[in-house]
């Protein structure tokens, strides 16, 4: 146990910082799999509507520091490629 009163402090940051880095995590998956599943269903506007969210949602973490651009470029263009690959079927 800490002892110190900035080490109590510490330890109170680190458990904020852990909820809200789980929640983006989690935010993320669940982001990605809407899109996966509406590809899977070859749903051409369901995907693309879950690629519009996903986009957004993706590109306001990059900016609140959650994730890197080239990171959040990543995964877009990867969802991006198989919405697309519906329209080209």
């Amino acid at each position: 146990m800490a002892h110190h009163k900035s080490a109590k402090k510490r330890i109170l940051q680190t458990a904020v910082k852990t909820e809200r880095n789980r929640y983006y995590r989690t935010r993320i998956k669940n982001i990605t799999k809407a899109v996966l599943e509406a590809v899977a269903s070859a749903n051409k506007e369901a995907a693309t509507t879950a690629f519009k969210i996903a986009n957004q949602q993706i590109h306001s973490m990059v900016s609140k520091g959650f994730i890197k651009k080239p990171t959040a470029s990543r995964k877009i263009g990867r969802l991006h490629k198989m919405v697309n690959a519906i329209e080209a079927a």
